[in-house]
């Protein structure tokens, strides 16, 4: 059982059910100062302390034995025996996830990434039926920009923390005080701390419309959205809804490929008007098509996946393996190189999977989907694109402005991959700079 609670203060604790377990959230999580002014998440929990919409302070704290079960599961998996070939053609080799395994079991301190989650406020409230987890960071500066920033899988809002800092205090990290955002980060229903949904129904439409929500019920009037991965295509979806008060919204993954793109690569068939750019392109969405097998099996049986709620070496092994370029990233961080993620960062993100036990919940929004993955929605607001080189496909500017006739911002990097905003922080963090510095 997890309990998250405000350490040494439970004398007006309120319950709540996060994730199916007992959880409590305590409207007190942040200590008072001496008369300090109400935020707006204060006031509303002074003014509707029993209603469900109320947004309530949140805390995480891992009981001792869930850790030491967890090291008791790593420390008794049964292994297989070692690929076949020399490559990660079979997938995850067996050495790496090996030597993870011994980190995670003797080195690894998952109470460091706890306390950098508590030191920055977390609250819940219900949106449409579900409780929805997120962190709300406001700048220190007048006038920031609000921003709604979503995860992807398997991703979790731990691969935005990094960002938040710098993005709330740009005059500490290289910006100006007129850079400043105030930063909300979401889990997406079934992942982390949010709500696990009990009937089907939670899409990505239906989380852009929360999205929604959550920012009026902030008190935001005007703000921009951010996602990469399953947050970009939520985040496409805000735009296509065209919410009051969004602006704009940016893309690390971009919905940009034309319908009849996607309809040649799936027949095999040969495109002869593509620049070299597109043609880039096309291989790279090629590729992704025939080695995202995950993928396949959560859109059509997520439930068959069971094992991965009961082993953590093996969620860890399914988890490492979303892409080649992250994989091989992943695997040379457990060899002791230091670029982009550290081992710590790889296991942060993946026990708070096993913890918060979302293996499965997390996987159903691939069957959830309606919507296809990298065609263009139909967003008509402001939309800006940042273009990674290990992304799994690096989108055409040419794409771009035809995917979002109101391109505000395009720009290609020169370094980082598919978990950008983990792996290279601060070049994210000057992409959302100036991919939304003409909407202020």
């Amino acid at each position: 059982m997890i309990l998250v609670l405000s350490l040494g203060l439970t004398a007006c604790a309120t319950n709540a059910n996060v994730n199916g377990r007992n959880s409590q959230v305590n409207p007190q999580a942040n200590p008072p100062q001496a008369n300090p002014p109400q935020t707006i998440e204060q006031q509303e929990v002074t003014k509707q302390p029993t209603d469900k919409k109320a947004i309530r302070p949140f805390r995480v704290n891992v009981p001792e034995e869930e850790l030491t079960e967890l090291r008791r599961r790593i420390e008794a998996t049964k292994w297989p025996e070692k690929e076949t070939v020399s490559d990660k053609s079979q997938g995850v080799q067996l050495a790496t996830i090996q030597k993870l395994a011994q980190y995670w079991l003797t080195e690894y301190d998952w109470r460091k990434i706890e306390a950098k989650m508590n030191s920055y406020p977390q609250f819940i409230t219900e949106i449409d039926g579900l409780d929805i987890h997120f962190m709300h960071v406001r700048s220190k500066h007048k006038g920031a920009l609000p921003i709604i920033i979503t995860h992807g899988w398997p991703g979790s809002i731990i691969e935005q923390m990094k960002i938040i800092d710098p993005l709330t205090n740009p005059t500490k990290y290289g910006g100006k005080a007129s850079d400043a955002f105030d930063v909300v980060i979401p889990s997406i229903p079934g992942f982390g701390y949010s709500g696990k949904p009990t009937t089907t129904g939670w899409d990505p439409v239906r989380m852009a419309r929360a999205w929604a929500v959550l920012m009026k019920r902030l008190g935001y009037k005007k703000y921009v959205a951010q996602g990469g991965d399953w947050g970009s295509l939520v985040t496409d979806l805000m735009g296509k809804q065209e919410p009051p008060g969004l602006l704009a919204i940016h893309s690390n993954l971009p919905a940009v490929v034309p319908p009849e793109v996607i309809k040649a690569i799936k027949a095999g068939s040969p495109q002869p008007d593509l620049s070299e750019e597109e043609k880039t392109a096309v291989a790279g969405i090629g590729f992704t098509f025939k080695y995202l097998d995950y993928a396949h099996i959560m859109g059509s049986r997520p439930q068959t996946l069971t094992g991965l709620a009961d082993s953590p070496v093996g969620l860890a092994a399914f988890m490492l393996d979303h892409d080649p370029k992250s994989l091989a990233l992943i695997s040379r961080a457990f060899d002791g190189q230091k670029e982009g993620l550290t081992r710590d960062d790889v296991l942060d993100n993946i026990t708070l999977f096993w913890l918060t036990n979302t293996a499965i919940s997390s996987a159903r929004i691939y069957w959830e989907n309606k919507t296809p993955f990298f065609l263009p929605v139909g967003v008509k607001i402001p939309a800006a694109v940042s273009v990674f080189p290990d992304e799994l496909f690096q989108a055409p500017k040419s794409w771009a402005k035809k995917a979002y006739p109101n391109l505000i911002y395009y720009n290609k990097l020169k370094k980082g991959g598919h978990f950008a905003a983990w792996e290279q922080p601060m070049l994210f963090v000057k992409e959302l700079r100036a991919a939304f510095k003409s909407v202020r």
